[in-house]
């Protein structure tokens, strides 16, 4: 019986392998359901960045550990990043992600639980659990990716993203109405936004379980395994591996720069209009169009990362986010537009960052290894994150927010020469080519 049922879904699959017409209407579909999928866990990921600094803060009663909670949600959003890609590679997308945000989901029910009792341990290893939410969140941009050409990967990843932007927005926005619901409950209002945050990732879990069948990415392995079949490797085939490789690098590279710089700036704003006498409805409105600002240029992003180029877009990534580091380090604590400015372009540099990044990696992979090697990527980003968000509250601790803005615009400036040595590399290799040839 259970060979049979095998049976049945291999031909199943192979009826798309078939057919382009059904693959193309496949990729509609995943992405459709990205899209919905993306909308919720996008609330979930704002309650965690827009009050996780402030929960930590009132039950710690210290600043210089306000930069733990982003360290442990991109801690855990690490490891959960590798697991999701293993899982993802061996089982597809739908698993993969599905388990990914269910687990954010009793991360975030942990962190109420913590708060009510306030237990720093349980909200610690919550957070660290709640992470498997955000990484999720950042690897379901993938699963669009997954049957798009060449010509269509950055706009695949943007679409995901720009889905994001409700969620993402509408969150912080119900920082003020999720507190006085937890209140009203007997829950400390910080962690009212931890109720919304279980329900989205629940629920944006539950969407990708139910819906997302065929999985679009085992769909993509079997065409690509009966592509290979009638088609040997070629000399141009074997030249471009070290190009690959490189592409990797890059990609890598633009991705970890801007998270760190993001991540930095982003945990300690808060923090910093707290203490200049701002409401919890200014920070919520600041983070929530710095989030917006994340995700919500997007398709214009990915438009302009597949027309102009992934080096030009990583540069501007580089000055987009040195600019917001110079805004930041210059704005008048009691100004909340410039603020808001500051925040909305970091919220764009790292889009911009992200995007190009993302292209460059999905370039850079073919379909036998690429989940894999996302989710051992977005490893290092969460890393990167961690350690921008633990150093960001030592740094204003011991100096001042605008010496951390400033720091993270000028780290971002790094993106520049790399992106530069990658051009120049592929020049040489493309002209050591042309000359063998």
């Amino acid at each position: 019986m259970q060979h049979e049922s095998r049976s049945i879904t291999d031909s199943y699959i192979q009826g798309y392998v078939d057919s382009p017409d059904l693959q193309r209407q496949l990729y509609r579909r995943s992405l459709l359901i990205v899209v919905i999928s993306q909308i919720f866990g996008g609330a979930g990921l704002a309650a965690g960045v827009t009050v996780g600094a402030l929960l930590a803060q009132e039950m710690l009663g210290t600043d210089s550990l306000a930069g733990v909670p982003a360290a442990l949600l991109t801690l855990g959003s690490a490891v959960a990043a590798f697991l999701v890609g293993r899982f993802s590679q061996q089982y597809g997308r739908r698993l993969g992600l599905a388990a990914g945000f269910l687990v954010g989901g009793v991360g975030a029910i942990g962190v109420i639980l913590a708060a009510v009792n306030h237990s720093i341990v349980l909200l610690f290893v919550s957070l660290l659990i709640y992470g498997a939410g955000t990484a999720t969140n950042l690897q379901a941009r993938y699963a669009g990716t997954d049957l798009a050409g060449p010509s269509q990967r950055a706009k695949a990843v943007s679409i995901a993203m720009v889905s994001t932007t409700f969620g993402a927005v509408a969150g912080p926005g119900m920082v003020g109405v999720m507190g006085q619901f937890a209140t009203s409950i007997g829950v400390p209002a910080l962690a009212g936004p931890f109720i919304l945050g279980a329900a989205a990732f629940i629920l944006a879990g539950l969407v990708f379980l139910i819906f997302l069948r065929p999985d679009p990415f085992i769909v993509a392995k079997a065409v690509f395994r009966e592509q290979s079949d009638l088609s040997q490797p070629t000399a141009t085939q074997t030249k471009s591996h070290k190009m690959n490789n490189r592409g990797l690098v890059v990609g890598a590279t633009v991705m970890i720069l801007t998270q760190i710089v993001m991540v930095a700036i982003m945990t300690m704003t808060p923090i910093h209009m707290k203490h200049h006498g701002h409401s919890m409805g200014d920070v919520g409105l600041v983070i929530g169009i710095h989030i917006g600002a994340m995700y919500f240029p997007s398709l214009i992003t990915g438009m302009l990362v597949d027309k102009i180029g992934r080096a030009a877009m990583s540069i501007a990534s580089g000055g987009t986010l040195l600019l917001a580091g110079i805004v930041a380090a210059v704005a008048p604590a009691d100004s909340l537009l410039v603020l808001i400015i500051a925040l909305a372009l970091l919220g764009l540099g790292w889009n911009l960052g992200l995007i190009s990044g993302t292209a460059l990696i999905v370039d850079a992979t073919d379909i036998t290894t690429r989940a894999k090697t996302q989710g051992t990527i977005d490893v290092l980003v969460a890393l990167a994150g961690a350690s921008g968000g633990a150093l960001s509250g030592m740094v204003v601790a011991s100096s001042s927010y605008a010496a951390l803005s400033l720091a993270g615009g000028g780290l971002a400036l790094l993106l520049i020469p790399v992106v530069i040595w990658s051009r120049s590399k592929s020049k040489v290799s493309a002209i050591q080519n042309n000359l063998s040839s």
